[in-house]
């Protein structure tokens, strides 16, 4: 047994599937053995059917908290007792607390996206950008993005419940912030082309090129790209997507969704710990330096 692991340590997890790709708890783990703390982060293979069973375990067992993600983010917050304003906002969660049996779930990927592109150097307050994706982490990096100051956002989604969801998010962005916000049908390619040739960065804030959907992409036609426009994606795994390949091959400066990982996670450790992430030492058993 590893000697950190005691009889009073206790219990994180990440609900999901598929999920035994996560970098989550090898990045989790070493930051609670690099300060000392007497907890272990475990990945469980979760889908909505076997979720409000899940919940009600980890309540029944004290679990201290979770990361939720895909195909959970948006569903779980009916078996929690409270959400914080962001997540109800969102409607969704990749976060809950467990504080003496009292469920609260929280959303960090908007944060941790945010966080993640100023770490790269990039900037993008007061400029456009184009996003595909209205899920869990596409809605709130639209959000954050809106709140940090981000100029415009044209979004892009196909047309499923995430859609109607999303005519709500634009209607709250543009009434609540300074940001300019509009929905587009992601089957419209020509619409797609004409608002990523004047914006500053595009993002693909889904699922697709990872599995079940590795080697696949939304941008199919290189002359959609340019070489200054700045190609994101929330995937990390595998760390260089379809999407990424083709806009390398244009010279577009990328990123992965490795920083957005590292950086969701460490405001998810802050809720559960009360202490801030080792980010540096946590980069170098990532190998994000």
């Amino acid at each position: 047994m590893e000697p950190r692991i005691t009889g009073h340590t206790e219990l994180i997890g990440l609900i999901a599937t598929p999920i035994r790709h996560s970098s989550s708890p090898k990045m989790h783990n070493a930051a609670f053995a690099k300060l000392g703390l007497d907890y272990a982060y475990l990945a469980f293979e979760v889908g909505n059917e076997q979720l409000e069973d899940t919940i009600k375990g980890f309540r029944a067992m004290n679990v201290r908290g979770c990361n939720v993600s895909m195909p959970n983010k948006t569903v779980v917050h009916k078996y929690l007792d409270k959400l914080s304003p962001a997540a109800e906002l969102c409607g969704a969660v990749n976060t809950i607390v467990n504080d003496n049996g009292v469920l609260t779930g929280h959303i960090t990927d908007g944060v941790g996206f945010m966080t993640s592109v100023a770490d790269a150097g990039f900037d993008p307050i007061g400029k456009k950008v184009t996003i595909v994706g209205c899920g869990g982490a596409g809605t709130a990096i639209q959000i954050q993005a809106a709140l940090d100051g981000v100029a415009e956002l044209a979004i892009f989604n196909i047309q499923d419940a995430c859609f109607e969801r999303a005519k709500q998010t634009v209607k709250d962005i543009n009434e609540k912030t300074n940001c300019k916000a509009t929905l587009y049908d992601l089957a419209d390619t020509e619409e797609l082309r004409k608002q990523m040739a004047d914006s500053y960065m595009f993002i693909n804030a889904t699922g697709v090129g990872m599995k079940p959907l590795e080697g696949q992409t939304y941008i199919k036609d290189a002359s959609m790209l340019r070489p200054e426009l700045i190609v994101c994606d929330v995937v990390y795994s595998p760390a260089k997507t379809a999407l990424l390949e083709l806009a390398e091959s244009v010279g577009c400066p990328t990123l992965n969704g490795l920083g957005m990982m590292l950086f969701q996670g460490a405001a998810a450790f802050k809720l559960w710990t009360g202490q801030e992430m080792p980010i540096d030492h946590i980069k170098e058993v990532l190998n994000l330096k």
